[in-house]
């Protein structure tokens, strides 16, 4: 069997405190991307992009009650949002918190206060990006290996809360045995209106995303390829990217 190598996926740990005094000292350099175009994976009750910049006050409080340490702050590197606060979910995900403390904790707008469960999180889409290497699909066991990926993140985490550990729990068992993981990890009350395992016409199975999907990224975290099969769009809606089917 196949292992799994956690370094083609880049895994950094988690660090503010670099960003938070650039940011605060306000003598960062002027970024040669400050003009691309925004489209990160921004937390729970983002405003529209324009709004959330207008209103963003970089204080960092969201990434302060993360229980996850989902929330990252934008540095130099990222374009023209320095400071503000976004999701990168090649590393770790969003797992729609009860309360939503991120939401409670902006002082400020940008993460809108009438976000207050799961089901008002509205992020993006999931999409099946990459069907070829889908593991389901391919009838591919999950790889020797790949729950050392959660591991790591963990053991280069301050602070590790008690969600995280238990979310370390669910991934044990996968090896070895068909993907589900996109479909099982789904943190939403109920996941099957979000995401489900349906026959695929090569004899696998794939997973399939229904309007209950909230764009959260965390079937782009477990997803156990290289590069994620399934990944989010950020800021799409369901109708958008799958007109009325669901």
């Amino acid at each position: 069997m196949a292992k799994f190598e956690p370094a083609k996926r880049d895994f950094m740990k988690y660090s503010t405190l670099g960003v938070l005094g650039a940011v605060l000292a306000g003598g960062y350099v002027v970024s040669p991307l400050a003009a691309q175009e925004e489209n990160r994976l921004r937390p729970p009750g983002a405003v529209d992009e324009k709004a959330f910049h207008a209103l963003c006050i970089k204080c960092g409080q969201c990434l302060q009650v993360c229980p996850y340490h989902s929330i990252k702050l934008a540095d130099i590197g990222k374009g023209h949002g320095v400071g503000t606060p976004y999701i990168d979910a090649n590393i770790r995900g969003c797992y729609a918190c009860n309360a939503v403390p991120c939401v409670l904790a902006c002082p400020s707008g940008a993460l809108d206060h009438s976000c207050e469960k799961a089901e008002d999180i509205h992020m993006g889409i999931a999409v099946l990006a990459s069907p070829e290497t889908c593991l389901a699909i391919s009838k591919t066991p999950v790889p020797e290996g790949y729950d050392l990926r959660m591991k790591q993140f963990i053991d280069g985490t301050r602070n590790v809360t008690e969600l995280e550990l238990k979310l370390l729990e669910k991934f044990s068992g996968y090896e070895g045995k068909q993907c589900t993981l996109c479909a099982d990890i789904c943190p939403i009350p109920i996941p099957m209106s979000a995401i489900a395992m349906v026959k695929d016409q090569k004899g696998g199975q794939r997973p399939e995303i229904y309007d209950g999907c909230i764009g959260c990224g965390a079937c782009q975290e477990v997803c156990p390829t290289a590069t994620p099969s399934i990944v989010i769009k950020p800021r799409v809606t369901y109708e958008a990217q799958y007109g009325n089917q669901s």
